[in-house]
């Protein structure tokens, strides 16, 4: 944990503003809904516009961050230096329980601390949206694969809820990574298959009359090449993650095969999925650019629970 939190301070050791302008970002926004006393704030950074539900995709993310410092009382400079590592604490704890139950927990939080941040595809060490991703979806793997009660169901439809709230290529990570172990619960386990699906889905229906206009030019979007952001490099970012994760991924994915079972199948389709998706987007160009941008930061989740 010590090691967590080390990792993803570094940044803030000697800086105690937030680093990235993402977190700049947030941080005017999150204020805006402060001093606003509501989600529709003035733009505090053009002035003449105003910021709304509708135009604020991430607002469920500034929202979260107005209550806690409100109610905390913790200033904001506090929060944008310690509760990165925070965060990332909770979310290799998450890892370690998750992977204890299947036999490899210290393994699974070591390689999880490896986890790189970038200006590019952000990372543990900023306190953005998709840092809370990371978190959500190692929990939702947990009580997808552990419990089978209604409440259970629950927690999965208020994770996706959240997760849409703040962040939704989060959200479609956790429906990405679910899809095998509901498709392979198909014929032993229907009622756990159609919990989990309900769940996970539900969520989506809400705001599905804002988003109705987006849909069309969106799958209209995935048969069109997009260019490859200059600003992230496939290759680097996984040498920079570590060949030695890599190498213990593969042997993992061997080992997790040869053993069997629903959960096994799942992580390693699960990962399969998220690389399809990031090298088709990486070769072809085709594909959502902020599912390839994020998905690689799911992509090394995975492959630190596999390894």
């Amino acid at each position: 944990m010590a090691l967590a939190f080390y990792i993803a301070f570094i940044p803030h050791q000697s800086y105690p503003y937030p680093v990235h302008v993402d977190e700049w970002v947030h941080l005017a926004f999150s204020k805006g809904m402060v001093q606003a006393g509501s989600t529709t704030f003035v733009d505090p950074f053009f002035g003449q516009t105003t910021r709304a539900l509708s135009s604020n995709l991430e607002a469920g993310f500034h929202l979260f961050w107005a209550i806690f410092h409100q109610i905390s009382g913790i200033s904001w400079m506090t929060i944008f230096r310690y509760f990165p590592g925070i965060i990332f604490i909770i979310t290799v704890l998450s890892v370690y329980v998750l992977g204890q139950r299947q036999g490899y927990g210290w393994e699974a939080a070591l390689f999880a601390c490896l986890i790189p941040t970038t200006i590019g595809i952000m990372g543990p060490a900023f306190l953005v949206p998709v840092v809370l991703g990371l978190l959500f979806i190692s929990l939702a793997l947990f009580v997808a694969f552990n419990f089978r009660s209604g409440w259970s169901y629950l927690v999965l439809f208020v994770f996706t809820s959240f997760l849409l709230s703040i962040h939704a290529p989060s959200a479609i990570g956790v429906v990405i990574v679910l899809v095998p172990y509901i498709l392979l619960n198909l014929k032993g386990n229907f009622k756990h298959s159609l919990g989990i699906t309900l769940a996970v889905v539900i969520p989506f229906l809400a705001p599905f009359p804002w988003i109705f206009s987006m849909l069309l030019p969106t799958a209209k979007s995935l048969l069109i090449p997009q260019p490859l952001p200059e600003y992230i490099d496939f290759p680097r970012i996984i040498k920079t993650y570590g060949y030695l994760p890599i190498l213990l991924c593969l042997l993992g994915t061997f080992l997790l095969a040869i053993r069997g079972g629903k959960k096994d199948y799942s992580l390693i389709l699960g990962l399969l999925a998220l690389l399809v998706m990031v090298v088709t987007f990486f070769t072809f160009h085709y594909g959502l650019h902020i599912m390839y941008t994020r998905g690689l930061m799911y992509m090394m989740l995975m492959v630190s629970i596999i390894a």
